[in-house]
């Protein structure tokens, strides 16, 4: 994973997370997969793999996730740094998540702007579809969407990414 920083966070799981804004200024937001509301609706993220350039790994995430490839969007900007956000314990406890040997997540934000048309959005684009659903929205609502261990980072993002809005 190349960064050219120091890490803060040693003991979490380096991720990327991706704004995705289109012409009016809206962002993209997914349903994930099977999670019960009130909190299922979040931004495209994912895993840095070793070596990897940190735009790459969210270019192949947004991919992945969305099925939007790098030639249907153009790059707005990032946050500096790495946000983070900690396991609750119920998360790192239960047994079902046995496998999150980490505290919890680092994150390198970009934002793009989508170019493409609808039709090249393909939430079944991957064998491990993240999302069921996805939607246009407004970037200042998606603190309250998200699940409240993460809603620090998404306020971080909200903030840094308003330029981006035409809110």
């Amino acid at each position: 994973m190349t960064t050219g920083m120091s890490d803060p966070y040693p003991h979490h799981r380096a991720n990327v997370g991706i704004a995705l804004f289109n012409r009016d200024g809206e962002i993209w937001l997914g349903r994930r997969d099977g999670t019960p509301g009130p909190w299922n609706w979040q931004l495209p993220q994912g895993g840095i793999d070793a070596d990897e350039d940190v735009q790459d790994a969210a270019l192949r995430e947004l991919a992945e996730e969305t099925g939007i490839q790098a030639q249907h969007v153009s790059y707005l900007g990032e946050i500096d740094g790495w946000l983070a956000y900690d396991y609750p314990p119920e998360v790192r406890e239960d047994p079902r998540f046995h496998k999150k040997r980490h505290l919890g997540q680092k994150q390198r934000w970009f934002a793009f702007r989508f170019e493409g048309s609808e039709a090249d959005i393909d939430l079944q684009a991957h064998a491990e579809v993240e999302f069921d659903a996805w939607r246009w929205g407004r970037l200042s609502e998606i603190p309250d969407l998200i699940i409240p261990w993460k809603r620090d980072v998404y306020q971080q993002v909200a903030r840094a990414f308003a330029p981006f809005s035409k809110e």
